[in-house]
């Protein structure tokens, strides 16, 4: 039986260097299927407790909810924007936790980064590492990856060799996760 996995680019960026690298990471995990969102099929109203009164719930974070319910295993590669989250990742994270706080679902996450520059998104990867899991995040593994265009390609994957050995070494517990999960 294949594996569902949901793939995210934490960017709204019509070119998101994140939401290929998500995806790529996605195809890593065997007999799987992947299903890559893009977070300008989410946008919504910014979240703001007023008006969830006046109007309720945004049906797109309804959807992102059922998106979540359908994968078996989640990657998520977050983008940087002044050492933060980007705004439409947060925004659609505020409003489906008003559904069900535990977002995630408890479920296998890869949790991720990439950037241009040399630090690879690291200060948003490293907030979400303490963040997501109170939002029912089950981080099995995690990456960061710096210089994006120099170090990665779809064709080959990662270029640089040290790169490449510390990912397969967290792609792999994720593997494992999802794995186990769908075999039960």
């Amino acid at each position: 039986m294949p594996a569902n996995i949901l793939a995210i680019g934490g960017s709204n960026s019509r070119k998101s260097i994140n939401k290929q690298w998500a995806s790529y990471v996605a195809l890593q995990v065997p007999n799987s299927l992947v299903r890559t969102l893009d977070l300008n099929d989410f946008v919504m109203p910014i979240y703001g407790i007023d008006l969830e009164r006046e109007k309720g719930i945004p049906p797109q974070a309804m959807v992102f909810r059922q998106h979540v319910e359908w994968a078996d295993g989640i990657v998520v590669s977050l983008a940087e924007h002044n050492g933060s989250y980007t705004t439409s990742i947060k925004n659609v994270i505020d409003w489906t936790s008003r559904i069900n706080k535990a977002i995630w679902m408890h479920k296998p996450m890869f949790l991720t980064a990439t950037a241009p520059g040399s630090r690879g998104a690291i200060n948003v990867l490293q907030h979400a590492l303490t963040y997501f899991p109170r939002l029912g995040a089950n981080i099995v593994g995690t990456f960061s990856l710096p210089f994006y265009r120099e170090n990665f390609n779809m064709d080959e994957g990662i270029l640089d060799e040290d790169l490449e050995a510390s990912f397969e070494k967290e792609i792999k517990v994720f593997k494992q996760s999802v794995s186990a999960l769908v075999s039960h």
